[in-house]
Order: C-alpha cells, then sequence, then structure tokens
C-alpha cells in the first residue's frame, strides 16, 4: 500500500506540473526526477498547490494546517528552489516555477551536497538529450517562444546601434534589473556529470538570473549569489570571448533570466541543430550579411552555435554562406571573422517580443489550448488584479488570437469584454 501511496504522490505532481503552459510530459525519468528533487510528502502537498502566486494562508487551507506551519514548509521548499517567494503590498506569495526555465535548471546552479547530482544529471541527460517529448513540447509547442537570443553588442556597427532597441539589449537588461544573481550553467553542469562535458570549455560561472527570481534564489539556499551591475557586465564580456550566445526570457520587460549558452550543452542550441530549420527560440531581428572580402578561412562556420554557416565552392574558392533560415543573428561570427567579411543587417522581418510573462503566458496558453487552466487554476486567479491583467493581455491581442481565446475561455464576460473592446 504504501508502494501506492508513493507513485500517487508523484503522479499527483506530475499532473498539476502540467497544469502549466508549459509542461513536462510523463515519462520513467521523469517519475525518477521527482523523486530525486521531492520527498514524498513534498510531492504530496506541492502537488495541491496553485500554479499561480499564493500565500502561506492559502496553502494552510488546502494543507488543514496552520499557516505557521505552512509557511515553515513553504520555506524548506524555497530553500531547495522548488518554490521561489516574492512581496506584494508586504505580504509574501509563493509559487512553483515552471520546469524550465524553473526548477529543473536550479537544482544544478550551485554544487550541493543534498541530492545526488551526477544521477540527477544522468536522468535529466535521458529525459532531455535523448528522449525527445519535453523538448519537442517546450520549444516547438507554441508559436510564441519561451526563449530569445540577444544579439552580441560589441559587433554592432554604429549604424545598427541606432536603430537596437533596449530591450533588444543584453547591457539594458543587466542595467534596468532589480536583482542580479549569478550561478552555475545547468546545462554545462549536467553534461559534466552525463560524461559530455563542454567542447569548448566555456566558463561555469555566467548564468545570469534577473529580478526578484535572483533575490530568491540568493536569499534562499543559495542557489545564485548576487552581484552588481559591474560584475554582471564583466559576465557578460566573458561571455562573449568564450563565443557563447546570450538567451534570456522572450519578454521586452523584466525578463527573468539571461543564459550564456554553447552550442555544444544547451538544450535549445542542440534543438536547432537536431530539427533545423524550425526555430526552437525567437531570433534576434539581424542576420549576418557576407561580403566579398571572404577569404574562406572557415572562422565563422567553426564557432557557429547552430550550424547555420557552411563553406561552400566559389569563383575563387571557399566562400562562406549563411541559412538565413537557421541562424539566430547572435553575431558570434563577426567576432572571429579575420577580414571583416561579415555585418549584421537588420531582417526583413522584423521579430515580435511578448511585452511581459503575463503577455507570453497567456499567448502560449492560448496557442496550446490550456487557457482554462491558467484562469481557472484552483482559484489561483480569483482576484481581480490577477484576473485583470490575463484580461487585460487578451484585449489587446489581434482578432484571430481574441476569438480562439474567447472559444477556450467560454465566458459570457469575456466576449462582452471583447465584443465592446472591438466597436
Amino acid at each position: 500500500m504504501g508502494h501506492i501511496t508513493s507513485k500517487d504522490a508523484y503522479k499527483n505532481l506530475e499532473e498539476r506540473i502540467n497544469w502549466f503552459t508549459q509542461g513536462a510530459p510523463a515519462s520513467e525519468s521523469l517519475y525518477k526526477i521527482l523523486q530525486v528533487l521531492y520527498t514524498e510528502t513534498e510531492a504530496r502537498q506541492v502537488a495541491l498547490l496553485p500554479v499561480r502566486p499564493f500565500t502561506a494562508k492559502k496553502a494552510a487551507k488546502l494543507w488543514h494546517t496552520t499557516e505557521a506551519e505552512a509557511e515553515a514548509f513553504l520555506e524548506r521548499l524555497c530553500e531547495k528552489a522548488l518554490l521561489v517567494d516574492s512581496f506584494y503590498n508586504g505580504v509574501r506569495q509563493f509559487v512553483m516555477p515552471p520546469p524550465m526555465a524553473g526548477f529543473i535548471e536550479f537544482a544544478l546552479m550551485r554544487t550541493r551536497g543534498d541530492i545526488d547530482q551526477k544521477y540527477l544529471s544522468e536522468l535529466y541527460y535521458q529525459y532531455m538529450n535523448v528522449e525527445e517529448d519535453f523538448v519537442k513540447d517546450l520549444f516547438f509547442a507554441t508559436e510564441t517562444r519561451l526563449g530569445r537570443v540577444y544579439v552580441q553588442e560589441p559587433v554592432l556597427t554604429n549604424e545598427n546601434t541606432i536603430h537596437i532597441l533596449d530591450y533588444e539589449r543584453a547591457s539594458h537588461i543587466i542595467e534596468e534589473a532589480t536583482h542580479i544573481g549569478v550561478g552555475t550553467c545547468y546545462c554545462r553542469h549536467k553534461m559534466f556529470h552525463a560524461d559530455q562535458p563542454c567542447k569548448i570549455n566555456a566558463p561555469l560561472d555566467v548564468c545570469l538570473t534577473l529580478g526578484n527570481v535572483a533575490r530568491s534564489l540568493a536569499e534562499n539556499g543559495r542557489h545564485a549569489r548576487l552581484i552588481d551591475k559591474k560584475e554582471a557586465m564583466d559576465v557578460l564580456e566573458r561571455s562573449y570571448a568564450a563565443n557563447l550566445v546570450q538567451m534570456g526570457e522572450n519578454v521586452r520587460q523584466d525578463p527573468a533570466f539571461i543564459c550564456n549558452c554553447c552550442g555544444c550543452c544547451c538544450e535549445a542550441l542542440q534543438a536547432a541543430r537536431k530539427f533545423s530549420p524550425m526555430q526552437p527560440v525567437a531570433t534576434t531581428n539581424y542576420i549576418p550579411k557576407i561580403s566579398g572580402e571572404c577569404i574562406g578561412c572557415g572562422k565563422c562556420a567553426k564557432v557557429c552555435p547552430v550550424l547555420a554557416i557552411a563553406m561552400i565552392n566559389g569563383e575563387d574558392g571557399k566562400v562562406a554562406q549563411v541559412d538565413n533560415e537557421v541562424c539566430l543573428g547572435c553575431g558570434v561570427c563577426l567576432r572571429n571573422c579575420p577580414t571583416k567579411a561579415i555585418e549584421l543587417v537588420r531582417r526583413e522581418i522584423q521579430v515580435i517580443t511578448p511585452v511581459n510573462s503575463t503577455h507570453r503566458f497567456v499567448l502560449q496558453a492560448i496557442e496550446k489550448g490550456t487557457l482554462q487552466n491558467l484562469i481557472f487554476d484552483n482559484q489561483a486567479f480569483a482576484n481581480h488584479r490577477a484576473m485583470a491583467a490575463v484580461l487585460g493581455v487578451i484585449l489587446k491581442l489581434p482578432p484571430l488570437k481574441q476569438l480562439l481565446a474567447s472559444k477556450q475561455f467560454k465566458s459570457i464576460y469575456l466576449d462582452k469584454l471583447l465584443s465592446k473592446s472591438q466597436k
């Protein structure tokens, strides 16, 4: 009977995780991962929690315990980075981070002795690098992507600099962040333990978290170390020098992370290679253009993180050719061209970036057909502020997506709002 109870606890947790717009497809590997990260009691209790932010008072009600006992339990989950806390009008709130970028990564963002990180890394490798369901769902299930690429600012010309927007600059994101944390790169840490070490020996201490996520990870369990803006810029410079790609949350305002990624370890860049020309992340608004100065040295092709550059036969020997469908527009190739034969030009079709996390969540929920989960999750959106945020996003969407939202929501109230907004 105990075994059945244990199995049910993790099965319920798995189902709860899949109420996220971003889920985690069931598999034996996922079950084992959850067993490493959560005790049976933690799995049972977390399975009852809302997906959206909640208070200790709410958790106590769901768990039939006192508020003090609930808060102590929630704090232990924060220390394990299985929850993230925040403060709104002086009230402490908690939220389950999604699988990625979230609790999957947080477990390997520092060296820790309370879990077997090698065993966990091997499970991660099986779940994400061998099995394909999670990666396909994570990167390709919706038109709106989870992550986006930042262009490497040092390679931009004066003309490019005039046109680049603030939210397209990693440096601006850092300058605006209320908190900045640095931790171990989850991807390279995982691959090291899985006996697949980084092929370019890229630095490990370059994973940046931002805003409240950085504060929570630093204050609860030291999964990140708070740093100032100068040190954060040093992280960027070291990452540029190592030919790493900067990728962040696909939003214009207050992204929660900036990763510095290599093509051999990062799941997103691996997916770009494996499923080319499908794009797992939103590209920059730039594309490299190769001039007649190319000497065919092949350095740009060698460093391209997604293998978007090939050396082809030209009139006077080998020359580089860019596959625009695959290219991220990161600018790594420019840094490595000895004759400055590559320049970045603006893409003909500009990439649209969601305004904030709520905007992205709603778009992805509509595209995935799970908007009702986001709205009605365990009364998580029962308060007017949260409901207004979601409805506010829907009202600003194009008519086609409003129609999809209306069909999923099946709400007379929403239909009336939409009809008024279109008059």
